[in-house]
């Protein structure tokens, strides 16, 4: 197929390029970036007044297939991401069974090519079923298909067991991505900071200690070790202020922010509304305004997600029996633009970045970019959109987000996937799946 792109706004950080431009797509990748394109084509976009950029990258994504259809599957989980703009989407390894070997690596990897409509690269555990006693076979598990390991959802405790999962990681040039909670610092109530809602409704969760506590081990652990690490779903100003000064010291060190984490604060969390519970919890005012000052200047490289779905079961109890997280790849985008960028936190150019090109280094892939010869992954969207957000119009099998009803700007209209249109002026192709 051949697709022209016309008049958009191309935003690309890779290389600097912000201005109004064609691309010209055949078979699959990108083959001219001009100005003027004029040939004869398939299909022609016509993006005039919309943003042309490089196709949305999530590291952290939890898919629960195999083992937790009944609340989201490779396939819905797919479509979620490319209504969201996603085009490659990382998915955790807490299923049932763990991913944890090369045989559930192979059938992640089988129902991503024949079901989802955008790439979905799988994550391998750090150790066996997530039990934190004995390393996974990380080697296997990179020649099966992985792009990086991590115990997400829970913490390898034992030092000495991550310090030898970094030199595995570091020798196989893969990142790990920790999930930081020193379970022993977790409390239920007793001693609170001010506004600490989450901590006041007597709901267990990662505390600031505990969070900042494996964030300053892993860092420790990774100088020592010269292993890549992402600190996972950042929350707390100690813990941003721990990468900030890793970062001026020279330590390479990666950090994510999820969206409701920059958004949201603990004055959010109501009993009757366990859509506000997650892992990590809501923080502080102050801790939100240090997470959007971590975005500003660079200490957070990495926007994602951390899609959680649930069903309205698992939800739809007391909150302290409430499960923990929320969906987040169909809002994404919007939260970015509406209080990221509509409010001077951000360029246009630096939310792309850590949706695009920042991800993509962190785990070493070539993507994220839109140049000449690069796979035609692309997302355009239309900024100047104004809606309320309905968790009952998600593509995902869950509808657990906290953003229900809010007003944003801002929404994906078309996802190209390896120069395929999987979704077109906001309608998803393949609606039999």
């Amino acid at each position: 197929m051949k697709l022209l792109i016309k008049n958009g706004r191309v935003i690309d950080p890779a290389t600097n390029l912000d201005e109004i431009i064609d691309i010209l797509v055949e078979n699959g990748k990108i083959i001219s970036i001009e100005k003027n394109i004029e040939v004869q084509t398939d299909r022609i976009i016509n993006a005039n007044s919309l943003w042309v950029v490089p196709g949305f990258i999530d590291v952290h994504v939890h898919l629960r297939d195999p083992g937790f259809e009944y609340k989201e599957t490779i396939a819905t989980g797919g479509r979620s991401a490319a209504k969201g703009g996603f085009t490659t989407i990382c998915c955790m390894p807490n299923t049932k069974p763990v991913i944890d070997n090369k045989e559930i690596i192979e059938y992640v990897n089988m129902k991503a090519k024949t079901e989802s409509l955008v790439h979905v690269l799988p994550i391998g555990a750090i150790t066996k079923g997530q039990a934190g006693v004995e390393l996974a076979d990380i080697e296997e598990m990179v020649k099966a298909g992985v792009c990086a390991i991590s115990e997400d959802g829970k913490t390898v405790v034992n030092s000495g067991l991550m310090e030898e999962a970094l030199k595995i990681a570091a020798k196989l040039n893969i990142p790990v991505l920790s999930h930081c909670e020193d379970h022993s610092l977790i409390k239920k109530g007793g001693a609170m900071n001010e506004g600490d809602r989450s901590r006041r409704l007597g709901i267990t969760g990662i505390s600031a200690e505990s969070e900042e506590v494996i964030v300053a081990r892993d860092m420790i652990l990774a100088k020592g070790t010269g292993s890549k690490l992402n600190i996972c779903h950042i929350s707390t100003k100690g813990s941003v202020e721990l990468v900030r000064d890793a970062k001026r010291r020279g330590q390479k060190i990666w950090a994510e922010v999820s969206p409701h984490h920059f958004t949201l604060t603990d004055k959010d969390v109501e009993p009757n509304n366990t859509n506000t519970k997650m892992n990590p919890p809501l923080r502080t005012e102050k801790d939100v305004q240090c997470i959007i000052d971590g975005l500003r200047d660079g200490t957070i490289d990495i926007i994602a997600t951390d899609h959680a779905p649930h069903h309205e079961m698992d939800k739809y109890v007391s909150y302290e029996q409430a499960a923990f997280g929320i969906v987040g790849l169909e809002t994404s985008v919007a939260l970015g633009i509406t209080e990221l960028v509509n409010k001077g936190v951000l360029s246009p150019s630096q939310l792309i970045a850590k949706m695009t090109i920042n991800p993509a280094k962190m785990l070493g892939i070539k993507k994220g970019q839109l140049k000449v010869g690069c796979m035609a992954d692309i997302t355009i969207i239309d900024t100047n959109k104004e809606y309320e957000i309905n968790c009952n119009d998600f593509e995902s099998k869950s509808k657990n987000s906290p953003f229900h009803g809010r007003k944003v700007k801002g929404k994906a209209l078309y996802t190209i996937v390896n120069g395929e249109i999987v979704m077109d002026n906001g309608k998803l192709k393949r609606e039999d799946i």
